[in-house]
């Protein structure tokens, strides 16, 4: 769990959807089911990622969104010296639920299958 303060209190304003994209690429993939969105490949890379906001409601205790993730993952070698593989990386996707506590910001994450 992590805390979207901003979001918090920028809803109900015009630009709650932008404060929160700006609030979710701010995360890692420490914070978000990266790794475990991975269609390619093997590594989650978070240095490069993308948020879309796909929809949001809200409930008498939380804010919930549904948001796109875009990011990039690699598939990880070896490390050998001599090892031909290329550490390329490849552009993944994925699709989180995200539940804001209107309390106190705490935020769940879940990763929806698309």
């Amino acid at each position: 769990m992590f805390r979207l303060s901003n979001a918090l209190q920028a809803w109900g304003d015009p630009d709650f959807k932008d404060v929160l994209k700006a609030e979710l690429e701010q995360l890692g993939a420490d914070q978000l089911p990266l790794q475990q969105g991975l269609a390619t490949g093997s590594v989650a890379v978070d240095d490069k990622l993308k948020a879309m906001i796909i929809s949001v409601s809200d409930t008498p205790g939380s804010i919930l969104a549904k948001a796109g993730i875009f990011y990039s993952g690699i598939i990880a070698g070896c490390s050998c010296a001599d090892d031909p593989t290329p550490v390329d990386e490849q552009s993944e996707y994925c699709v989180v639920q995200l539940e804001i506590d209107k309390q106190t910001a705490t935020t769940t994450v879940t990763l929806l299958a698309e």
